[in-house]
C-alpha cells in the first residue's frame, strides 16, 4: 500500500459515525420512557419531607403517603 490517501468508500469502511451523538440520542430516548417507579422516586427527591419519609418507610410509602391520590367527593 503505498497511495496515503483513502478513496471515499475505503475510508467509510473503519471510520465509524460519532458514538457519542448516539449515546446522547440514546439516553434522550431513556428519559422519555422512564419506569413510573423511578419517576416516582425523583419526584419524591425533589420533596424534601417525602425524602426523610422515604428513608424510615421506603419510596413506594412515602410516594404514596404525599402524592396519592386524594378522595374527594
Amino acid at each position: 500500500f503505498s497511495d496515503p490517501f483513502l478513496n471515499r468508500r475505503r475510508a467509510h469502511d473503519f471510520i465509524q459515525a460519532d458514538t457519542r451523538l448516539r449515546a446522547i440520542t440514546q439516553e434522550r430516548i431513556r428519559e422519555r420512557s422512564k419506569a413510573p417507579q423511578e419517576h416516582q422516586r425523583e419526584l419524591c427527591e425533589d420533596y424534601y419531607p417525602c425524602e426523610m419519609y422515604a428513608f424510615r418507610h421506603g419510596y413506594a410509602a412515602a410516594y404514596k403517603h404525599y402524592f396519592g391520590r386524594r378522595r374527594t367527593k
